[in-house]
């Protein structure tokens, strides 16, 4: 069945952090404005910061260290597509985007980071934020420039900061891109562009892809850094993480579909030859 329906894509839908770009993340600075040290309240961010699989968390632990596991955090709970809130000493801790710090009415100071931002805000006060970057997939340019060979239109989806997503976007040549959007808000997308009437494949890792994924004709996982909630829910599973397999999908699709036809169509010239000698 999705054999037979990727042959007939003409869009596909990307997910930007773990299938275009590596989703290695690093820190690139720390920008921070207290009042409380940042050497006392990193700890307890990495702490937050170890309860997700995002990779986000393992740039974090990167830069500060070992998880000391000593330090207590509770409370915690994620908010899909913001990040992370705890309670720490007594005190309210949140790790995120800024869209975090708006749910929770936390003030701070606007950023023009063209990155990828982590607020982090304790006691409800907003105490500074760490820049990390991603890096793009070395064949992600060959899968781009394959599908547009293929007649196949590309649009990005991310809950990613609108800036990095534009910029990926650009480097990438991808059609149309849309940046800081929630789980709900890919959904939406989603049925906007299955609104204009063709085959829509969507291709994702992170457990906020699930949902999109189970919504698209064909639902594409990376296999390697997916979570298991979306490999379970896709149709085809890219076991090396590489988007350059997606355009290789599509044409044995293609290749499967005319080797089809060519044993139908041999098949009927059997039958009506021997009707005819028969």
């Amino acid at each position: 069945n999705y054999l037979d329906l990727l042959a007939d894509i003409k869009q596909v839908v990307l997910d930007k952090t773990g299938t275009l770009t590596a989703g290695v993340f690093e820190v690139q600075a720390l920008n921070w404005v207290g009042p409380r040290p940042a050497e006392e309240l990193l700890p307890y961010v990495n702490l937050l910061e170890s309860h997700s699989s995002h990779p986000v968390a393992s740039a974090i632990r990167n830069y500060v260290g070992a998880v000391d596991y000593s330090l207590k955090v509770a409370d915690v709970t994620e908010v899909p597509g913001m990040g992370l809130a705890g309670t720490a000493e007594g005190k309210s801790l949140l790790v995120g985007n800024f869209r975090l710090l708006d749910k929770y009415a936390i003030p701070y100071a606007a950023d023009a980071s063209v990155y990828t931002v982590i607020a982090v805000a304790y006691a409800g006060v907003f105490q500074g934020y760490l820049t990390i970057a991603d890096r793009i997939k070395e064949d992600a340019q060959d899968a781009v420039n394959e599908l547009h060979a293929l007649a196949v239109e590309l649009t990005m989806l991310s809950g990613d900061k609108n800036s990095v997503v534009q910029d990926v976007a650009q480097q990438l040549q991808v059609d149309r891109a849309f940046g800081d959007l929630l789980p709900a808000d890919k959904v939406n997308k989603l049925q906007e562009l299955k609104r204009e009437g063709l085959k829509v494949a969507f291709v994702g890792d992170g457990v906020n892809d699930a949902p999109v994924v189970a919504l698209s004709d064909v639902g594409i996982a990376m296999g390697g850094l997916g979570s298991d909630a979306t490999i379970e829910t896709a149709d085809v599973v890219i076991q090396d993480d590489k988007p350059s397999k997606i355009p290789m999908a599509i044409r044995i699709a293609k290749k499967t579909k005319q080797v089809v036809w060519q044993n139908i169509s041999l098949a009927f010239a059997v039958k009506a030859l021997v009707l005819i000698l028969g």
